[in-house]
């Protein structure tokens, strides 16, 4: 044979091998409703089409994000499983053609006189070089075709778990600079009570050494000071939480300028996403997508299971040339070739290549599960979103009514008690009161802050570049 008639055989064995055994694949029907609970009557671009910045629209968040992105070990894990699983959807096609070796070898062997045809010893050397092909198999039935094919949507679904990886850590650097300004918001509200506290103390000491108030109301009074002040301490230790775990999540130190200064109501981030219909959100969420990768992975290994039923041809060939004398290796009359094809029928495999398709299609069914429950727990989540945001503003509506009303009781009742009108007691509770609202509102604010935060995970939002 050839090198022209060889090189004819591998066009045509690649030509053949285009078909592959793998089921039809159809994308499982979405297993939620096609509306989602709360109605959502925000109108403009989705949550998936905006870059970040877009959403997290505060100079000073919009760093420590960029700063996540490039320090954070867990992104580089997901980016380093990126490259290995290109890799080996690389190792992987490789397989679809032939591997070509060069060789050169020399033999030098020596015959005793006493097994010698002649009787008498005698040497020989040969020299070769070819050129060839081991055991390239031709992929009549689609086998390595299928495994391609499941490297190729294994690699997508890793991808897709990067973004996954990088929406999550945006929400969660965001989530928990948010908490750092609402505790610092807390411990301001705690430090503003402690100093009134200490000074209401201070005029009850002089009130109680005149005479003009009991003992009773003066240890009230230190009562609800030390209270402030253990209020204090306890919140000043969250604030440094906050701030270690905002360098963890980051992955590097936090410069201060980039630190929040104010509450989480001067942060701004997008309050409106549009839902959109679940059945075109739902499909573009990165983890969805990733499942459905996976499942398109199994479909595929299905098709190489079918395939090892079905007989294997493998191709081994070599050309070259070879003599005994290494200067006259490449002159005429020594060009060498040989040529093996080899075909591997199946009969008797003691039920493996049966088990093997019981596992491809038990593995498949599973993926579809994962998928259905993927799509399920992400409608959950953005219906969990919807529900929050439906209801947050009256919340913190009714919170600041509930602050003006408990700041003018406490000025009244500070009134009637320096007019004598009232007791002690009416006071220490419109203080307590005013308190407690105080920190509500602050914590329903946080809880607006963050669920804009989770609303844009939830959706699918943009990773940015």
């Amino acid at each position: 044979m050839s090198r022209r008639t060889l090189a004819a055989v591998l066009l045509a064995a690649t030509a053949v091998s285009a078909c592959t055994m793998a089921p039809r694949y159809e994308r499982p029907a979405l297993p939620v409703a096609q509306a989602w609970p709360e109605a959502a009557t925000a109108q403009g671009p989705s949550a998936a089409e905006l870059d970040w910045r877009q959403v997290f629209q505060d100079p000073g968040l919009q760093g420590v994000i960029d700063l996540a992105l490039k320090e954070n070990r867990d992104l580089r894990v997901a980016v380093g499983n990126i490259e290995r699983a290109r890799s080996q959807y690389r190792i992987q096609r490789a397989a679809l053609l032939p591997t070509i070796n060069a060789t050169s070898s020399e033999t030098q062997s020596r015959t005793p006189a006493s097994v010698s045809q002649t009787g008498q010893a005698f040497e020989t050397e040969q020299y070769s070089a070819t050129v060839g092909l081991a055991a390239y198999e031709l992929d009549l039935f689609g086998r390595v075709r299928s495994l391609s094919a499941a490297a190729l949507q294994s690699y997508f679904a890793t991808e897709e778990n990067r973004r996954v990886a990088q929406i999550s850590l945006i929400g969660e650097v965001a989530t928990t600079y948010l908490t750092l300004a609402a505790d610092q918001d807390l411990l301001a509200i705690t430090r503003d009570t402690l100093k009134v506290r200490e000074d209401a103390l201070g005029l009850a000491r002089k009130r109680f050494e005149g005479g003009a108030t009991s003992q009773l109301d003066l240890r009230q009074t230190e009562t609800l000071a030390e209270q402030a002040r253990s209020d204090a301490a306890a919140a000043e230790a969250l604030v440094d939480l906050d701030r270690n775990a905002l360098r963890l999540v980051v992955g590097a130190e936090v410069p201060a300028d980039l630190l929040p200064s104010g509450g989480p109501t001067q942060i701004a981030v997008l309050a409106d996403l549009p839902p959109g219909l679940p059945s075109e959100v739902l499909t573009r969420r990165p983890d969805v997508l990733a499942a459905e990768h996976t499942l398109q992975a199994q479909n595929a290994n299905i098709g190489a299971a079918r395939a090892a039923f079905f007989p294997r041809i493998t191709l081994t060939g070599a050309t070259g040339n070879a003599s005994t004398d290494l200067d006259k290796l490449f002159s005429a009359g020594t060009g060498t070739w040989s040529f093996m094809p080899q075909i591997t029928l199946p009969i008797f495999a003691g039920g493996a290549n049966i088990a093997g398709l019981g596992v491809a299609r038990a593995n498949r069914d599973i993926a579809v599960s994962q998928y259905e429950k993927a799509v399920q727990t992400a409608f959950r989540e953005v219906s969990d979103a919807l529900a929050i945001r439906a209801t947050i503003r009256e919340r913190i509506e009714a919170q600041e009514r509930l602050v003006a009303a408990a700041t003018d009781v406490q000025r009244l009742t500070q009134a009637r008690y320096d007019r004598g009108v009232d007791g002690y007691l009416a006071l220490l509770d419109a203080q307590r009161t005013l308190y407690g609202a105080r920190q509500a509102l602050t914590n329903t604010r946080l809880v607006e802050a963050t669920n804009r935060v989770t609303l844009y995970r939830a959706l699918g939002g943009g990773a940015g570049r």
